[in-house]
């Protein structure tokens, strides 16, 4: 038996092998930066160093949580994320169903035609759109509004439309990329099973109530545990760049992660950083073993390990 699985991992050896840069890549991206997390509980000293820095226990943590930042930082990256989950995942399946039925009742030219069709065309149609409606100046419906006799909507100073602003940016940046995969989930059901609820005289909604959608639930819930474990982290350019560093918009636009390089481009405190960059991963590693616990008491199958 202990010769049998001996050569059996060397049979595998070359697979195995072609895992080395992967680990690599994770180790020195990922594992090596860890020792950094001494600096959450130091009070920095450039002279000094990180190892000569003076220990300062708690007492970054203290600041950052008595701070109005906290909350904020908390409740816009919780908050957010937790709408990009709902909406994105749903927005992603209904265009994969969406491609995924078109090819079914045979119209393979509009479903190449759809698959096929330039991103960057599809960028300036839209972009040109969306400037249409919501230009300050030239747009839309400030022009209706003007007619009307009222004011103008600033969209992009007022911090009110921001959060929609955001999900909107979020969803046109990653649907496509969420709905390839569960293209790819869908195309690997039987097409047995719609032959025989079809003669069974199946409507297409029942269809994809009772086949479709029961069939990419594992594909759905690991996509949405991973996504879990990104809770607490958000997409920098989207929250720093697109609203341009603007300081009416901080309120709704300020997260974990620019709030960090906030602190350490304009306030230059290293140490409370590196605090909340500790707050964000341990919540954050909490918030996926306690997600990934609640699907394996449900359905072990679907959850993530």
């Amino acid at each position: 038996m202990k010769k049998k699985k001996q050569f059996r991992w060397r049979k595998y050896l070359p697979l195995y092998s072609m895992l080395i840069p992967g680990m690599l890549y994770l180790f020195i991206n990922n594992y090596v930066p860890m020792a950094g997390i001494i600096v959450a509980f130091k009070k920095y000293n450039y002279s000094k160093g990180i190892l000569g820095s003076d220990w300062n226990g708690l007492k970054n943590f203290v600041f950052l949580f008595k701070t109005k930042d906290a909350f904020t930082i908390t409740r816009n990256t919780v908050c957010y994320n937790l709408i990009f989950i709902l909406a994105g995942t749903a927005a992603a399946v209904a265009v994969a169903v969406l491609l995924s039925e078109l090819k079914a009742v045979r119209m393979r030219k509009l479903y190449q035609t759809l698959i096929l069709l330039p991103f960057l065309v599809s960028i300036v149609v839209v972009s040109y759109i969306v400037y249409g409606f919501l230009s300050t100046e030239f747009g839309l419906i400030n022009h209706t509004l003007v007619n009307a006799g009222r004011d103008k909507v600033s969209w992009y100073s007022d911090p009110t439309w921001w959060p929609v602003i955001i999900v909107m940016v979020h969803a046109w940046k990653n649907i496509g990329y969420n709905c390839v995969l569960y293209y790819a989930a869908l195309m690997g059901i039987d097409a047995s099973y719609y032959e025989a609820a079809e003669i069974d005289g199946a409507t297409r909604w029942q269809r994809i109530r009772f086949i479709t959608l029961p069939a990419i639930r594992s594909t759905i819930s690991i996509m949405v545990l991973m996504a879990i474990g990104k809770i607490f982290y958000s997409d920098f350019g989207l929250f720093y760049q697109v609203p341009m560093n603007s300081g009416p918009l901080i309120d709704v636009t300020n997260t974990i992660d620019t709030y960090v390089y906030r602190g350490l481009m304009e306030t230059n405190n290293i140490g409370m950083s590196a605090a909340a960059g500790v707050y964000q991963s341990v919540v954050g590693f909490l918030l996926v073993v306690l997600a990934n616990w609640t699907v394996r008491r449900q359905d072990a199958d679907n959850a993530l390990f």
